[in-house]
């Protein structure tokens, strides 16, 4: 059998018709599937964004945690240092108010002792 340009072909229009109607759907069925494709896409490719992003926020998020980290225990040791530090300010006032009894107990032995002698009638 031989085909060319000029071969006749007898369909019916039913037919005929059935195979338009089945190219029509076929040509509306890839275009909803290419649009839905290149949508999941453009969905796919804002999500990778905005997860890049937050990534790069963790790590600015992560770094100042362990800044505010460091920076409380700075704070703790500082704190530390300052109640030694009171506790010792307390001990130094009452080692100096011990000492001020002290000196005044040593001059109220010499004046005692001075009267004794004066007392007593030595003259040395």
């Amino acid at each position: 059998m031989k085909l060319s340009e000029n071969t006749s072909v007898a369909m019916p229009i039913k037919n005929m018709l059935a195979i338009i109607g089945g190219v029509i759907i076929g040509v509306l069925a890839w275009s909803d599937l290419t649009a839905r494709l290149t949508s999941l896409e453009t969905s796919r490719e804002l999500m990778n964004a905005d997860l890049l992003k937050a990534s790069e926020q963790t790590t600015v998020d992560k770094e100042q945690f362990s800044l505010l980290e460091d920076l409380y225990e700075t704070i703790e040791k500082h704190q530390e240092l300052l109640d030694k530090n009171i506790h010792n300010q307390v001990m130094l006032t009452h080692i100096e108010k011990q000492l001020e009894k002290a000196l005044n107990d040593i001059e109220e032995l010499k004046d005692s002792n001075r009267e004794m002698k004066y007392t007593n009638g030595s003259s040395h």
